[in-house]
């Protein structure tokens, strides 16, 4: 493979800490490489001095003679003064755009719902970005460099970029770098990965889920000075080869090895233990909506929504953006009341919700770290039965990644990412049972991504989450919800069915065309008689689910009035409700299959 660019000896450093000593690195054709490492380490500094955007204070990089390097800014660059068409295809005549497949299919991907003569001034930051995006990757490169790709992309868009990144070039041609913190995206991608710690450039072998595996065989080799990252990577570890979705069936790392890693690593959560101790904290009432429906107007953003809550249930909820996602936490938070049907409360539930924004530090912004957390309880206790544990706030920021020097720093003087974490140690420690996230992993790194989960791995209430990160919105809840049609949607499916369902909704609905015949609505692949068997069967299909989902509404209600220390017979109910919640999924797998076949 030819070489393209490289690196040698760069050595970078600001007037209190080295950032890079003597690092020397190369990219040839082919190679697809992911850049992780703390927050703060050096990843986008790297990034900018391989684009050529940064200059080393010493060392070199070679650029291989003709070779084009096309670069993505995490800061949004686009000029209010063009519309999406300019800024996307410049004055290139309509006629030479639209007859080049790759910039269609670009412009298909990441701006299928934005009109193409609509100014960059009007659009939100999530659109900007999809805009920089598309202009970038509608351009020819030999080398492409991203930087947070991710960020303020839906489900769909993250999923439709890395499907683009992976037929892009040839298996040995082009090449990228991407710094992310999503490591769905990552494994996905990635068939590389840097990790950049203490000033170098450490290389691995496949994407994220191969690159915890060599890392905690490095952590152990390394003994006791690295115990703690160690001891969350082989929990993370855990669970990739134990449930993560869509990855058992890829071989991206030594399937025995990794199995021999994990033998004394217990499950990830004790699911009976923490539903227990969830149902003892609220009682068999959470939040029931009920026939729940919002109208601002005349326009419908909800409607008829049946959602019973359940003790310690751990819900993630997808959606398009203004699909009424935030509308449904508000019925649950209490901020926003029905237009139609109702809202039933338990007497205990306490719900707070970590917000986008940062209003839980506005009152601390000019107080110190310690100050902030000096005012609050002693301990807390996080886990449920053997494995409960008596945590100080200090302890909690420790575990959260905050140093001791840190705590003299001023709130206003954190990281974003800091800063996100203390918000959401206050939420947690105000001590609510019912949890909401809107989106917590933004500013955050993977190994504080890894540590946030471990963290809510202990936490016993209801956890609802909405959430881009594919993968931390699986790591942390056990069902997956969407909000489709202004209703709720249950995907026993997971992430992969609501992309299903996306991509029939939009075939199916005309008016998400723009310049590509693949938004043309599908037509039924059934007529006749097999036909109407297949309606039939659908039917029949609603019947029994709708039975089964009432069943397992009764017995789950039915848990708050069991002898919460009776932990055997908890448990037996529970795999009763299991093993109805399976039969469920299988049908609605099946009920799946019938509405493609039906159109």
């Amino acid at each position: 493979m030819a070489h393209l660019l490289g690196a040698e000896g760069l050595h970078l450093e600001y007037p209190t800490k080295v950032v890079f000593d003597s690092v020397t690195l190369g990219i040839e054709e082919g190679d697809r490489i992911g850049i992780v490492g703390r927050n703060g380490d050096g990843k986008s500094s790297l990034l900018a001095m391989l684009a050529g955007r940064k200059e080393p204070d010493a060392g070199r990089v070679t650029v291989r003679s003709g070779t084009r390097i096309g670069v993505l800014d995490q800061a949004d660059t686009l000029d209010d003064a063009h519309t999406i068409a300019e800024a996307v295809v410049g004055d290139m005549p309509e006629h030479e755009w639209a007859g080049d497949a790759k910039v269609r299919d670009v412009i298909q991907g990441l701006l299928a719902d934005l009109p193409w003569n609509a100014p960059v001034a009007d659009l939100s930051g999530g659109q900007r970005r999809r805009v920089a995006l598309a202009a970038l990757l509608a351009q020819d490169w030999d080398v492409v460099a991203l930087d947070e790709p991710t960020n303020h992309l839906d489900v769909e868009a993250i999923t439709w970029l890395a499907a683009h990144l992976n037929k892009r070039w040839a298996a040995n041609a082009g090449a990228f770098l991407v710094v992310t913190h999503d490591r769905w995206f990552l494994d996905e991608v990635c068939t590389e990965t840097w990790e950049v710690h203490d000033r170098v450039v450490e290389p691995f072998d496949g994407g994220y889920a191969a690159y915890i595996l060599q890392r905690v065989e490095r952590d152990r080799m390394a003994a006791a000075t690295e115990a703690k990252r160690q001891n969350l990577a082989r929990k993370e570890l855990a669970w990739l080869r134990r449930g993560a979705p869509a990855r058992t069936s890829k071989p991206k790392f030594r399937i025995d090895a990794a199995n021999e890693l994990i033998s004394d690593v217990p499950e990830i959560r004790d699911t009976v233990s923490l539903r227990s101790l969830g149902v003892s904290r609220l009682g068999r009432d959470v939040v029931d909506l009920l026939d729940a429906g919002v109208s601002y107007g005349d326009r419908e953003v909800l409607k008829d929504v049946e959602w019973r809550i359940a003790p310690g249930e751990r819900t993630g909820i997808l959606g398009v953006n203004g699909a009424g996602k935030s509308t449904l936490l508000g019925l649950v938070a209490g901020s926003i009341e029905p237009t139609s049907g109702r809202v039933k409360r338990g007497k205990t539930v306490q719900v707070r919700t970590l917000t986008q924004r940062i209003d839980e530090l506005e009152q601390h912004w000019n107080d110190p770290v310690r100050t902030v957390i000096g005012g609050l309880r002693t301990s807390y206790t996080f886990g449920a039965g053997s494995k409960a544990q008596e945590l100080t706030p200090g302890q909690l920021l420790e575990r959260l990644g905050f140093s001791s020097a840190q705590l003299s720093t001023q709130v206003k003087d954190l990281s974003g990412g800091q800063q996100r974490r203390l918000q959401l140690l206050l939420v947690l420690l105000d001590q609510p049972n019912v949890l909401i996230l809107d989106e917590p992993t933004n500013d955050m790194d993977t190994d504080m991504l890894a540590a946030i989960e471990d963290l809510l791995d202990s936490w016993p209430g209801t956890l609802l989450v909405v959430s881009h990160d594919r993968y931390f919105l699986e790591r942390v809840t056990d069902q997956q919800y969407a909000v489709m049609g202004g209703r709720l949607r249950h995907l026993p499916g997971g992430v992969e069915e609501y992309l299903r369902l996306r991509a029939l909704e939009q075939r199916s609905d005309p008016g998400t065309a723009t310049i590509s015949s693949a938004a043309a609505a599908a037509t039924p692949t059934l007529e006749g008689s097999a036909r109407r068997s297949a309606e039939k069967e659908l039917a029949s299909l609603e019947r029994r689910m709708q039975k089964l989902n009432d069943q397992v509404d009764r017995a789950k209600h039915a848990l708050a009035e069991h002898d919460q220390s009776d932990y055997a017979g908890l448990g037996e109910k529970m795999k009763a409700i299991q093993a109805q919640q399976d039969e469920i999924d299988e049908l609605e797998l099946r009920w799946f299959e019938l509405t493609e076949e039906l159109g």
